[in-house]
């Protein structure tokens, strides 16, 4: 219950002060794009440029560490994909997307501050190296299914240089993946940037983590909960219980440290992110599930997290 009360309460009351705000028309839906462009463009990428650039890369990025949790994430998608196609007879491209909400975990605006609050800020070593490579890894994956999907229902054969370059356009795109790319090459040049820059680019830091919090909770609003129910369900049930279930069983074999070991089960347990309907956006297939398995493994995450917090060493 202490769990429940000092760490994933105030995390979630921040996401339920933005669903209010917005709900009750303090701040209209316009001020909450603002809010998350802020987050998503700006902040959050200063965030993870700073964690990135002052990084020991060979002591954190583990490669037991990034196998257990990126090998549990692989198998997730495959239980999402087949699972939509075997047991709710959707077609291979909506399949894709709804694979892509079993494996793209809220890592960031969830994964963070739970950890943090639960651990200490330095447990978050080992979050960030598994962040580093979150979008690209879950973007490379959902967009190489997705284009093999479509050629094979158009019947076209696409080739791999068109594939390759489909992928890294939506990737580099983003800012997300812009601000580690830049945190990689200021941590492998040595490079000193001057105080002044990292004095302001640390008080952009200090403002991402709540302001993406409550921005998510402006943005549920729009996520209304219709049809769909048992798709959005067996997608719940995928990144609440069986991702982290699957990555504590191969942390256990490969026998991570203990700070790897609960960062990597933590990130595994988070709802989907927003990205899942991002994704589904972009192709206009499975928004419906999308939205609702934000919307929906968020609010049951209050209580799986509790649960995974319970039970961890």
């Amino acid at each position: 219950m202490q769990a429940l009360l000092d760490v994933i309460l105030p995390v979630f009351l921040v996401i339920g002060f933005g669903y209010l705000a917005v709900w009750r028309g303090i701040i209209n839906d316009n001020a909450i794009d603002g809010v998350m462009g802020f987050t998503q463009n700006i902040a959050i990428p200063a965030l993870l440029f700073r964690a990135i650039s002052q990084l020991d890369l060979a002591q954190s990025f583990d490669f037991k560490l990034l196998g257990t949790y990126y090998f549990g994430a692989t198998i997730a998608f495959g239980l999402g994909l087949f699972g939509a196609r075997a047991l709710f007879k959707r077609s291979w491209e909506e399949s894709v997307a709804i694979g892509f909400c079993a494996l793209f975990s809220n890592s960031l605006m969830l994964g963070l501050p739970i950890t943090e609050r639960a651990f200490g800020a330095g447990a978050l070593v080992s979050n960030y190296a598994i962040v580093a490579l979150h979008s690209p890894f879950c973007y490379g994956i959902g967009i190489t299914a997705m284009e093999i999907a479509r050629a094979n229902s158009a019947h076209t054969g696409t080739s791999t240089a068109t594939l390759v370059k489909t992928i890294l356009k939506a990737m580099f795109r983003n800012a997300l993946i812009v601000g580690i790319g830049l945190g990689f090459i200021v941590n492998l040049s040595g490079l000193m940037l001057p105080t002044p820059l990292t004095d302001a680019l640390d008080l952009l830091v200090r403002t991402a983590l709540p302001a993406a919090l409550f921005g998510v909770g402006g943005i549920l609003v729009r996520y209304r909960p219709e049809g769909d129910l048992k798709v959005i369900a067996y997608v719940c049930a995928v990144t609440l219980i069986a991702l982290p279930a699957m990555v504590w069983g191969l942390g256990t074999a490969v026998e991570l440290p203990q700070a790897a070991f609960r960062s990597a089960v933590l990130t595994a347990a988070m709802a989907p992110g927003i990205n899942v309907y991002i994704f589904a956006n972009m192709y206009g297939l499975a928004r419906r599930v999308a939205a609702s398995s934000v919307l929906i493994g968020t609010t049951l995450s209050v209580l799986t997290v509790w649960i995974w917090l319970g039970i961890l060493p």
